[in-house]
């Protein structure tokens, strides 16, 4: 059986457990008073989420919509009146 919640005291008893099931099974959560607190991964796991994965000009240019037609024109309108 995969464990992947342990509570913190389990967790401290068995921290050699939770790293390995980490390695093994992937990241673990670790619950304080019933609610979930901390979550334990690897370091190829923690580098993977952390990884930057490039520039905002390069997600722009690998976007779906690029080379679409669309109307970027600001409407000149000031809005509405408003009473302070």
């Amino acid at each position: 059986m995969v464990k992947n919640t342990w509570a913190l005291q389990d967790a401290k008893n068995g921290f050699s457990r939770v790293v390995d099931s980490a390695l093994k099974d992937g990241p673990q959560t670790v619950t304080r008073h019933g609610k979930e607190a901390v979550i334990i991964l690897s370091v190829d796991d923690y580098r993977e989420a952390t990884r930057n994965s490039g520039s905002l000009v390069d997600f722009f240019q690998a976007s779906p919509l690029k080379g679409l037609d669309l109307d970027t024109k600001r409407t000149k309108d000031t809005g509405r009146e408003v009473e302070l």
